[in-house]
C-alpha cells in the first residue's frame, strides 16, 4: 500500500486539518512530472518553506499544545481526586461513588485521547522523511534536506517516546485509586510495570537501551568492569572449537514477510508481535550450532521466547514445510526423555513453522555484530550485553528480477562462504548499512522494594549514553535497508543525525530538571496514594501481588513515616521502645549498661553504622537468624589468640600494680612513725587496684569468650574498667603527693620552733 492512502486511512476525523498536507507536497515536488523537468531555486525555496515553515510548525505546534491540555486535564481530574478521597469517608456513599465514576469516565477520555495523539505523531513522523525522500531521491543532485529535516525533528521531538512517560505514570495511579474507592479491580494499568519492564518466562525483567558514542565505548567498559566480570562465551558446540570467546561474532537473519507484518506490529505496539530469527556465533562455514528463536510479547507485557537447535543441511527444508524435525524428535524418544518435553519441543517445532507458513515468512535482513557481556557467575540479577561493529544485510528475494539471496537457499552464499575476517567489504552500498554506534542494554531483574543499584542509575544518567527506549535491530535494520517497503518508521531515526555526546555539566545539569520533574509527579502521586491509603486497605483482595507488594507498600509507608514525624514533631511525645528493642536489651545483660547509656560513646565502624537508622524497603522484615548465624561455629585462631592476648595484657598491669603496692607497704615498715601510717595505705590502696584489674581481666576474657561463641553484634570494647583502673590510679599518685607535701611542710615547720626556741633559750643564758 502506498503511504498517501496509509495515511488518509489513519487520519482522525477531529484532528484531519491538523496533518501534514501529504499531497500539497507532492504537488510542490512535482512528482507527476517528468523527472527531467527543470526544478528551480524558487522551487525548492516553496518546498522547503512547505515543510519547515508551515506544515512541521503546524504539527508540532499542534502537538504541543493538544498534550499541555492532556497534562493540565490530568493535574485538574488528580486535585478533584485528592479531594473527593479525602472527604469521602464512607465508601458506600451513593454520591461520591458518582463522583467517582464520572472522574473515571475523565480518565478514559484522557487516555483515548493519548492514544490517538501518539499516532498522530507517529504518522506524521513518517509523513515527513518520506517527502523528504522523494525530495531527495528526485530533487536532490544539488539539494540533499533529509539531515536538515532531522536535526529540526530533534530539536522539536513530537513523536518522543520518553514524553508519555511521567503522564502515563500518573493516569495509572489515577485509575487505581479510582477503582479502589469503586469496588473494582484495577486490571488496566500496573503502576509496578515501566515501558522498559517484560515478564520474560515467568520472572520479570526491566530492560534499558542506549547508544554508546565510540569515543565513549572503552569508559563505559571499564565502568561496567569495576561492578561486572565479562561473561566467557564456550564453543562447545563448534566443530573447531575454541577454548573461549570473550567477544563472539553473533549473526542473527530476520524473517519477515513480503508485506513485513512482523515489523508493522513491532512498530504499531499491536496487542500480540512476534519476530523470528536464525542465530549463531562466528562464521556459518566453521559448522556453528545454529539456533531458531522466535519471541512473543502479548498484549499484557508479558514475552516468551521459544527456541530449538536446527542442523544447517535442513534449515531451508525446515522453511519450506518438508521437515519436521523428525530426526531430533526420535533422537529424543531414544535419550528415553520424559514425554511431556517432547511434547512440548513438537509443539514449539509445530507453532513456528506454522507461523512461517502461514505468513509467507522468509529470511530478509541480517545483523551481524559482536557482543560483550557482563554478569556475575550464577547471578543473573543485573545482565549487561555491549554490542559493537553492526553491520545489516539484506538477504531478501522480494524482487524476483534482482534477488539479494538466491530463494533456494535460506542464506546469502556470497557472504557466508568467505573464509575471510571481514567479508563485507566487497558487498554494494545497497546490500550493507553499518550503524554508527555500540549498543547497550541493560537488564535488572524486577525484586519486589528494591531499586535499581546506584551505580547503575549514575551510568543510565550520565554523558556517556544516549538513551533509546524500545530499539530494536530488527525494526531499525528493516528501515533502512527496506525504507520503500514499510510505511511507519521508528521515532529514533532523527536521532542518528544529531550528536549523541554531551558535556558532562550539561548532562548533570538535564539531570537535575528531570529529578525535580520526576519528584514533582511523585509528589501528587504520593499524595493521592496517602489520601486513599484506608481505602485501598480494605480492598486488599483486590490488589495484585505486584502493586501490594512494590510500589504501592513504598508509596504508603513513605506517607506513614512522614505523619508519624510530624505528630511527633507537634505532641514532643517520647518514641516507646519496640519489642525487639527490649529483648535485645534484656539480653544483653549488665554488659554494655553504660553503653546503652551513653550509646554514641562507642567509637568503632561498627557502632557508628548501627546507630544510623535504616528503614527496610517495604515487604521486607528483619529475619529472626542471620545467615552468618545458620552454620557451625568457625572462628579464625587470631581472634581467640587476641582474646588471649589482651587478658594477658590486664594480668601484666595487675601484676605490676600489685608489686608496687607489697614494695610500699615494705618500705613503710623501714621509715619513720609518721610516715609509716601513709606509706602503708598506699601500699593497700595500690593492691586492691591491682586485684581488680585483675578480676576485670577475667571477667572481660569471660565475655568476649561468650560472645565469640553467640556470634554477637555487638562492640567488643569496654571502656569502663580501663576508666576505673586509670582514675584510681592517678587519684592514689595525687593524694600520695599531697599528704606526703604536707607532711614534710609540717616537718619543717616544727624544726623552725625547735631551733627559735633553741637560739631564745641560749641568749638568755648568756
Amino acid at each position: 500500500m502506498k503511504f498517501g492512502r496509509t495515511l488518509h486511512n489513519s487520519v482522525i476525523s477531529k484532528w484531519e486539518s491538523q496533518y501534514v498536507d501529504y499531497t500539497k507536497l507532492k504537488n510542490l515536488l512535482k512528482e507527476d512530472t517528468d523527472k527531467h523537468t527543470q526544478w528551480t531555486e524558487n522551487d525548492e525555496n516553496k518546498f522547503c518553506d512547505a515543510i519547515f515553515n508551515v506544515e512541521l510548525n503546524k504539527v508540532a505546534d499542534f502537538h504541543e499544545e493538544t498534550f499541555k491540555k492532556l497534562e493540565s486535564r490530568t493535574r485538574n481530574a488528580a486535585s478533584e481526586l485528592q479531594k473527593l478521597a479525602s472527604e469521602s469517608d464512607i465508601p458506600n456513599n451513593s454520591k461520591a461513588t458518582a463522583c467517582f465514576k464520572e472522574i473515571e469516565a475523565t480518565l478514559d477520555d484522557i487516555i483515548t485521547e493519548t492514544k490517538d495523539l501518539k499516532k498522530y505523531s507517529e504518522i506524521n513522523y513518517t509523513a515527513f522523511l518520506k517527502i523528504v525522500k522523494k525530495h531527495d531521491r528526485k530533487r536532490g543532485n544539488n539539494y540533499k534536506i533529509r539531515p536538515l529535516l532531522l536535526m529540526s525533528l530533534n530539536k522539536r521531538p513530537f513523536n518522543s517516546v520518553q514524553r508519555y512517560t511521567p503522564l502515563l505514570t500518573k493516569l495509572s495511579v489515577l485509575f487505581y485509586v479510582v477503582r479502589q474507592h469503586l469496588d473494582e479491580e484495577s486490571d488496566v494499568f500496573d503502576v509496578t510495570t515501566s515501558e522498559h519492564s517484560r515478564l520474560q518466562n515467568g520472572e520479570r525483567y526491566t530492560a534499558y537501551k542506549f547508544w554508546i558514542h565510540p569515543e565513549n565505548l572503552l569508559e563505559v567498559k571499564t565502568y561496567i568492569l569495576r561492578r561486572l566480570p565479562v561473561l566467557i562465551y564456550s564453543q562447545v558446540s563448534s566443530k573447531n572449537p575454541e577454548v573461549a570467546q570473550i567477544d563472539p561474532a553473533i549473526n542473527s537473519l530476520y524473517f519477515d514477510s513480503p508485506d513485513f507484518i512482523l515489523y508493522n506490529g513491532k512498530v504499531n505496539s499491536q496487542v500480540t508481535s512476534s519476530s523470528l530469527r536464525l542465530r549463531w556465533y562466528g562464521q556459518l562455514n566453521a559448522r556453528p550450532e545454529v539456533f531458531i528463536e522466535q519471541k512473543t510479547v502479548y498484549e499484557n507485557g508479558t514475552s516468551e521466547e521459544r527456541r530449538f537447535p536446527i542442523k544447517e543441511k535442513y534449515i531451508q527444508s525446515f522453511i519450506k514445510g518438508e521437515y519436521k524435525m523428525e530426526k531430533s524428535v526420535a533422537k529424543m524418544e531414544r535419550q528415553e526423555q520424559p514425554e511431556a518435553k517432547i511434547q512440548e519441543f513438537k509443539k514449539t517445532v509445530s507453532d513456528i513453522q506454522n507461523l512461517i507458513l502461514d505468513n509467507r515468512l522468509q529470511p530478509v535482513l541480517r545483523a551481524n555484530y559482536s557482543r560483550t557481556a557482563f554478569q556475575k557467575p550464577l547471578d543473573d540479577k543485573v545482565r549487561i550485553s555491549i554490542d559493537t561493529n553492526l553491520v545489516f544485510i539484506r538477504e531478501d528475494s522480494l524482487d524476483s528480477k534482482r534477488p539479494f539471496r538466491d530463494s533456494e537457499n535460506w542464506h546469502r552464499l556470497d557472504v557466508d562462504n568467505m573464509h575471510i575476517n571481514n567479508p563485507f567489504e566487497n558487498l554494494n552500498k545497497g546490500d550493507i548499512d553499518r550503524f554508527p554506534y555500540a549498543l547497550l542494554e541493560i537488564k535488572v531483574k524486577d525484586e519486589d522494594g528494591k531499586e535499581n543499584p546506584k551505580w547503575i542509575e549514575d551510568l543510565m544518567t550520565s554523558h556517556l549514553v544516549h538513551e533509546i527506549p524500545r530499539f530494536s535491530k530488527f525494526v531499525h535494520g528493516v528501515v533502512v535497508l527496506f525504507e520503500d517497503y514499510v510505511n511507519y518508521l521508528p521515532y529514533w531515526l532523527s536521532d542518528l543525525e544529531v550528536e549523541i555526546r554531551k558535556d558532562p555539566q550539561a548532562a548533570f545539569e538535564e539531570e537535575k530538571q528531570q529529578k525535580a520533574k520526576r519528584d514533582e509527579n511523585d509528589q501528587l502521586v504520593g499524595s493521592l496514594l496517602g489520601t486513599s491509603k484506608m481505602t485501598a486497605s480494605s480492598h486488599k483482595t483486590n490488589i495484585s501481588p505486584s502493586l501490594g507488594k512494590s510500589y504501592l507498600q513504598e508509596r504508603f509507608s513513605a506517607e506513614e513515616q512522614l505523619s508519624h514525624q510530624s505528630d511527633l514533631a507537634n505532641k514532643k511525645i517520647p518514641k516507646e521502645p519496640s519489642d525487639e528493642t527490649s529483648n535485645l536489651a534484656n539480653k544483653t545483660g549488665s554488659y554494655g549498661t553504660m553503653a546503652s547509656i551513653f550509646p554514641s560513646f562507642s567509637s568503632s565502624r561498627y557502632a557508628r553504622f548501627r546507630r544510623r537508622s535504616v528503614a527496610l524497603p517495604p515487604g521486607v522484615t528483619k529475619p529472626e537468624l542471620l545467615i552468618k548465624d545458620s552454620g557451625p561455629i568457625q572462628v579464625e585462631p587470631k581472634v581467640w589468640l587476641a582474646n588471649e592476648r589482651t587478658f594477658v595484657k590486664w594480668m601484666q598491669i595487675a601484676i605490676q600494680l600489685a608489686i608496687l603496692g607489697v614494695g610500699l607497704n615494705s618500705a613503710g615498715s623501714t621509715t619513720k612513725t609518721e610516715d609509716k601510717k601513709i606509706t602503708t595505705w598506699f601500699g593497700v590502696v595500690f593492691v586492691i587496684i591491682a586485684a581488680f584489674t585483675g578480676f576485670w581481666g577475667l571477667y572481660m576474657q569471660r565475655v568476649r569468650r561468650r560472645l565469640i561463641f553467640e556470634r554477637s553484634g555487638k562492640d567488643f570494647d569496654n571502656w569502663i574498667g580501663p576508666l576505673i583502673v586509670g582514675c584510681s590510679f592517678l587519684l592514689a599518685l595525687f593524694l600520695n603527693f599531697f599528704l606526703k607535701f604536707r607532711a614534710v611542710k609540717a616537718r619543717n615547720s616544727v624544726a623552725d620552733i625547735t631551733e627559735s626556741t633553741y637560739d631564745q633559750t641560749r641568749f638568755t643564758e648568756l
